[in-house]
């Protein structure tokens, strides 16, 4: 028993270390969501939907822009096939998410659900640029990241729905604050990357997508056409690399 003890105070502390070394990677989402999960449960409130509510979406659901979306849903009359659509669309991206994160997550075990679930736009920026610290273990790493994001979008929510209760607040244009993040991360990602190509590419196929498809049907077709000019250049840098190594050998 007494050894079994051990093992428990053993494994606490190796997580405890293993959720200091996440931290400091989520305390730039930390700020982005308090404010998002907020202004999200100030709108909740603002059409009669409490903390309870506001929470219970964020725990379930937990899809900033789909949130903000269905609160449109919940004081309209449901209709299941549109929600499922545009639900879908607003969420298109994700698709693609997972693709790009086979490999990273092929071995985290009984944790893959989890992170599979809560896999958000900032959480996969941090865990697709980010590797784990010498002597932490990369699973748990990934693991603490996702779920200190979680909380911090729970906690807003639930901040942004109290306060809604208690002070009345002006809502107009309040939920421009989510595209307010995504053009910040952006921003962030075209900083920290020397080769821009992907992210120009990522714009010109979006705006093409915009231009013939419209506002409310651009997603999925950008989303296709931004895999598939990838991978056309993907596939001829490829080339490029194996060229050079046959220059190389020859000469």
């Amino acid at each position: 028993m007494e050894r079994y003890g051990d093992n428990l105070k053993k494994k606490i502390k190796e997580k405890i270390l293993v959720l200091k070394a996440a931290f400091p990677y989520t305390i730039p989402v930390l700020t982005g969501y308090i404010f998002l999960g907020a202004a999200y449960g100030i709108l909740m409130k603002s059409k009669g939907y409490g903390v309870f509510w506001s929470v219970l979406a964020s725990l379930l659901i937990y899809a900033g822009s789909a949130q903000y979306v269905t609160i449109t849903f919940l004081t309209s009359i449901f209709n299941p096939i549109y929600t499922f659509i545009m639900i879908l669309m607003v969420n298109a991206r994700h698709l693609f998410y997972g693709i790009s994160m086979l490999d990273k997550y092929k071995e985290t075990g009984k944790l893959k659900p989890y992170l599979i679930f809560a896999m958000s736009d900032e959480t996969f920026s941090i865990v697709c640029s980010t590797e784990a610290p010498e002597g932490i273990d990369r699973n748990w790493f990934y693991f603490f990241i996702t779920f200190l994001d979680y909380l911090y979008w729970a906690a807003g929510s639930a901040i942004g729905a109290f306060l809604g209760s208690l002070i009345s607040f002006n809502t107009k244009g309040l939920d421009f604050v989510l595209t307010a993040l995504f053009v910040s991360i952006f921003v962030g990602q075209w900083k920290g990357q020397k080769d821009h190509k992907a992210a120009i590419i990522g714009l010109l196929c979006s705006i093409v997508s915009l231009y013939i498809f419209g506002q409310s049907n651009f997603i999925i077709p950008s989303m296709i056409l931004i895999i598939i000019v990838l991978t056309l250049f993907y596939k001829k840098d490829v080339k490029k690399e194996e060229l050079k190594e046959e220059v190389v050998q020859w000469l």
